[in-house]
């Protein structure tokens, strides 16, 4: 249980930063902020897809929570490089 919550703040905290990230970019505009909106909305729509059938497949929440986890690290790693 206590994992889980952990678990679960920490991804609150570790989205937050990448949805600063993100809206830094997207006030920017140009092609940039127009493709980071694509790019946001598909990984979302995959991200739901991906948690979907973990679940189905019987993974527990601290597994899809680690997994969503995973790709907000990946998106904060890829929107602190440079331009």
């Amino acid at each position: 249980m206590f994992l889980s919550l952990y678990s679960t703040m920490m991804l609150g905290l570790e989205s937050s930063h990448v949805i600063r990230l993100r809206m830094l970019k997207l006030t920017s505009g140009g092609s940039d902020a127009f493709n980071e909106m694509h790019l946001m909305i598909s990984e979302k729509v995959d991200a739901a897809f991906e948690s979907g059938v973990n679940v189905m497949a019987g993974a527990s929440a601290e597994k899809v929570i680690g997994r969503y986890r995973q790709h907000v690290a990946a998106n904060a790693a890829r929107l602190s490089l440079p331009a």
